[in-house]
Parts: C-alpha cells; structure tokens; sequence
C-alpha cells in the first residue's frame, strides 16, 4: 500500500511586543555608538522581538499565550476544528516551566483532548523534530491532521537591569541574536488541493565528540549563582554551519532525486543577519528565490522555521520546488525538508 500523501494545510506566526532596533538595546543598556555599530556590523540583525517590556520588565506574554494564539490560527486557516485535531507537537529550548508541559497548556486552550501530545526539548532543529513526529504517525495511520507549533521565549535569560559593560562576548551575541517568536503548521493526509507537499523530512545527529556550540543553564535556587544562563562559541558555529548547511543540502537533495537548479526556494538556517548570509552563499545554487527573515525578526529559535515555511506558502505555485534547512549548533544537529506544491 502506498504511503499517503502529507500536505501542510496552514502556517501561521507570531511576534509578541513592537520591533526592538539595535540603537533601542544600546541605550536601554546603557552602551554607546560603538557598540551599536559593533551589533550592525557583526550580527547584522536589525531587530527583534520580546515578550517582556524592557522598560518596566513586565511580562507580555508566555509562550503558552503565543502558542495558544498561532495553534487556532492555524487551524481557522486550515478550515479544521479543534476537534478534528488528533496529534499536537512542540518543539521549544524554553517551555514555560519544567512541567506542566507547555504543549498541553496550549492543548487545553485550544479546546484539544484525548489525543497524543509531545514536547520535545530542542534549538533550532526542533520545529523539525516535532515535524518529523508528526510525519512519522501521519504516515503510520496513527493521525490524520496533527497540530505541529515551534517557538521560543528567551526573555527569561534576559534581565533589562543588567549592567552589560563588563560582559563576555558570548554573552553579548546572546543579548542582541535571539528574540521571542512561536509559529504553528497544520499538517493532513486529507486530499488538499492548496495544499504543499511535505515529500522528505532529514534530520541527523552530528556532535559526536564535539563540544557544545551553545549552552543554556536550567539553574535550580541552588545553582543559580553559578555562572551565566546561557552562552555560545560562535566562532565554532561559524566555522561549521556553513558546512553543516551545505551537506544537509545536498543530502536531501539526493534523498528526493531532485536537482539543485530545480528548486524555487531555498530557506536556508537563520542564525543572524550576518551568518544567515554566509550560510546561503555557502549553499549558494542557481535559481532559486532566498527566503529569510532573520535580519527583520532576530532569532527566536525554533519559531524562524515556521515564519519562513510561512512565507513560502504565500509564494510558492503549482510544481514548485523548495528545501529549508536548519542547523542546531547546542550538540549540532542538522535537519531539513523538502516541499512541493502539486
């Protein structure tokens, strides 16, 4: 019996709070034009988005809320009710708390119940991971319209009174590199005419023997003191992702049979303006369209994946071809997909 066809019905995104510039950061922290220029040059993101208020430090929302607000906007655009909804899958680095999970948070708001939910602890290859658990029991038969979101809050690793003037460059790229954003895809072996075609999923584990590109501390009350929640080794992650994104490229290129100057789009990792843009020279092939938006939005984890994904669905036509891929630099895990519209 032949598999069935999986199409992803719907994509929707959310940024909570306005657009934070880099000249907003520098003087909310209290850090001058040569920083400001440091960022610009650097990282080349221009903003990003928090879901606490950096002025006062009031919380706007949870990734719960975020989750809860792409879920059912994803499935009015799908034309699918709650009910109908019979797998829900998240792939987050910050749930809200340690238990109860936040994708049943979400379940339940969303009206979602007596169904298999997962939460999958992961950077930013986890809006694939959850999409390949999904695949997975879509083609077993298990599911037959699966709710997949991804995101990420990380304003609980940031403290708008901090004084950064003393800070770690590892520290810094985190400050102006990642923001807070949550996306949702439907996903249904019901026949779709609009629909795109999910035709291969990727995703390998790469970090044997390496270290860790990034690290995000869960600290207790006990540990708290112990050093800063989160840094990164860019100088790793740019020496490697390129790479990583090319292999992962030309790997699914291979499992699909397609030919790289048969593609449309190409949604290549978003880590920051800057490294995007290596990346994509890195995986450069003639002809298809670039679709990026880290520079605009900042990084917000496994949230990028689905506001790409969801620029793709309002671009791509009739036998289009395109392939996204993502990048994890925490213990380097590289993933991807392949999609066609029919």
């Amino acid at each position: 019996m032949a598999a069935p066809d999986i199409s992803v019905r719907s994509v929707r995104t959310a940024l909570p709070g306005p657009p934070v510039d880099n000249a907003t950061l520098a003087r909310r922290f209290g850090m001058g034009e040569a920083w400001q220029s440091w960022v610009d040059t650097f990282v080349g993101t221009a903003n990003r988005h928090y879901a606490v208020d950096l002025e006062t430090g009031e919380t706007r929302c949870t990734l719960a809320d975020l989750g809860a607000e792409v879920g059912a906007e994803a499935l009015a655009a799908a034309g699918v009710d709650p009910s109908e909804v019979d797998l829900i899958v998240l792939g987050t680095a910050s749930p809200d708390e340690l238990m109860p999970a936040t994708v049943n948070v979400i379940a339940d708001r969303l009206g979602v119940d007596g169904v298999p939910s997962f939460q999958l602890q992961s950077g930013c290859t986890g809006a694939v991971q959850a999409l390949m658990v999904a695949q997975q029991a879509l083609l077993a038969g298990t599911a037959r319209t699966a709710l997949v979101l991804g995101g990420d809050v990380s304003y609980k690793h940031l403290d708008p009174s901090a004084d950064i003037s003393a800070a770690l460059p590892a520290q810094l790229v985190n400050l102006v590199l990642f923001g807070d954003g949550m996306g949702a895809a439907v996903l249904s072996t019901a026949p779709s005419p609009d629909g795109v075609l999910l035709r291969r999923l990727l995703l390998r584990l790469s970090g044997l023997g390496r270290p860790p590109g990034q690290t995000v501390a869960w600290y207790g009350a006990s540990r708290r003191a112990e050093g800063p929640a989160a840094s990164e080794d860019y100088k790793a992650i740019e020496a490697s992702v390129p790479e990583m994104a090319a292999e992962t490229m030309y790997e699914l290129l291979g499992q699909v049979n397609w030919k790289a100057d048969e593609l449309s789009y190409l949604l290549p990792p978003q880590l920051s303006g800057r490294m995007t843009a290596r990346i994509a020279e890195r995986m450069a092939v003639p002809g298809p369209e670039e679709l990026s938006c880290v520079r605009e939005i900042g990084n917000n984890g496994n949230g990028l994946l689905f506001f790409q994904l969801e620029r793709l669905m309002e671009r791509i036509g009739p036998g289009e071809r395109a392939l996204a891929v993502a990048i994890e630099a925490s213990k380097w895990i590289r993933g991807g997909l392949a999609l066609e519209r029919a």
